[in-house]
């Protein structure tokens, strides 16, 4: 059960990352068009908010399971600087009643200042954490991976 939270977390920053790029996308032609900010601008913000929510904790969730008395200083520096990360993704909400281009600007503002948040959280980890590998980490992030003990059966 450890490895598959682990993999689910390694795994769900990829919907983070598409749900980001689809939502800057959409707010960037709304903003150029003149677009009404409409229901799906709103989904789309919430969906990138939600990932990050659902991503926060699964982390939380990796932390206890690893073991709260194995976590180094990297991994509760980078769960402090995600839950800021988190609160920014949350600050959308000041925008709900405002013009449409305020909506937008405001949106990709607090897009872009989450996901500079979410690299200096994920750099604190220290190794290459962006890459395509299997584990979906670089191999400096090996020693991440819990164990799994493999034995041979006598045929």
């Amino acid at each position: 059960m450890e490895n598959m939270l682990f993999y689910a977390h390694s795994g769900i920053r990829w919907i983070v990352i598409l749900a980001a790029i689809v939502a800057i996308g959409y707010f960037v032609f709304g903003l150029l068009t003149k677009r009404a900010y409409d229901r799906p601008a709103g989904l789309l913000l919430t969906i990138f908010v939600r990932s990050m929510e659902i991503q926060w904790l699964l982390g939380l969730i990796v932390l206890v399971v690893q073991g709260l008395d194995n976590a180094t200083p990297a991994k509760w520096t980078h769960l402090g600087i995600m839950t800021v990360a988190l609160v920014i993704a949350h600050a959308y909400m000041a925008f709900r009643k405002r013009p449409d281009n305020v909506k937008y600007v405001g949106g990709l503002g607090v897009i872009a200042v989450t996901l500079v948040a979410v690299v200096i959280g994920v750099s604190a980890l220290g190794g290459n954490r962006w890459s395509f590998t299997p584990t979906g980490m670089g191999s400096s992030a090996a020693e991440d991976v819990p164990a799994v003990e493999v034995t041979e059966s006598a045929s």
